[in-house]
Parts: structure tokens; sequence; C-alpha cells
């Protein structure tokens, strides 16, 4: 699949307020995120390095015990096993990639 109509993708809900759509290439994940003003995700961790991109909007990310706003143009690594939370101070849209793929969100399946 080369080329990805990311707006034709399903909506999932990974948490209230908080929707991706998930497409794969053969060693990563892509999810197209739309968080409304408020919604978070909790402090965690994953087996998986992944790289946000902040493409409008206003996020508050903690990394590694670090926090810090970020607002469109600005991207965060998280490193594989490294505890991070963020928390959309206005609603947000990020391109969030995982390498390697990664199979569930949150408890959402990717696929």
């Amino acid at each position: 699949m080369p080329f990805i109509e990311s707006s034709a993708l399903p909506a999932k809900e990974l948490a209230p307020g908080w929707f991706a759509r998930f497409f794969h290439s053969d060693h990563m994940t892509f999810a197209y995120t739309d968080v409304a003003a408020g919604s978070g995700v909790h402090l965690h961790d994953h087996p998986e390095e992944e790289v946000w991109h902040i493409v409008d909007g206003i996020a508050e990310i903690t990394l590694g015990g670090e926090t810090r706003v970020v607002q469109a143009g600005d991207a965060v690594v998280v490193p594989s096993g490294v505890e991070h939370a963020a928390r959309a101070v206005t609603g947000f849209r990020a391109i969030v990639v995982d390498y390697p793929v990664r199979e569930v969100v949150a408890g959402v399946s990717t696929r």
C-alpha cells in the first residue's frame, strides 16, 4: 500500500477525546492523531521507539521526568523503554511514528 489516504482510514478512540488513524509500512506504525483540549494519555512506556511530530495546536509532553510544552512544528523523540505522557493544552494534531511496528496502542489494535 504505497499511497495512503489518511482521511479514509477509520478513526479509533484511544482515550476520551483522543483519536488516531493507523497505517503501517513493513517496519513502522504511523498514527495520525486528533486530540481534544484537556485529553491526555497517562505515563507509560513501551519497547518501540516513538517520534511525535506536532502538526497543529499545543501539547504538554512529559518524557523521562521532564515536562515541556510543544507546538506545531516541534518534534519529540521517545526512546524505547522511556516513560512518557501527553496532555492537550489546546486541541492538537500530531503524526506519531513507532519503530518497529506496534500492534496495539492503549489496548486498541492498530490494524
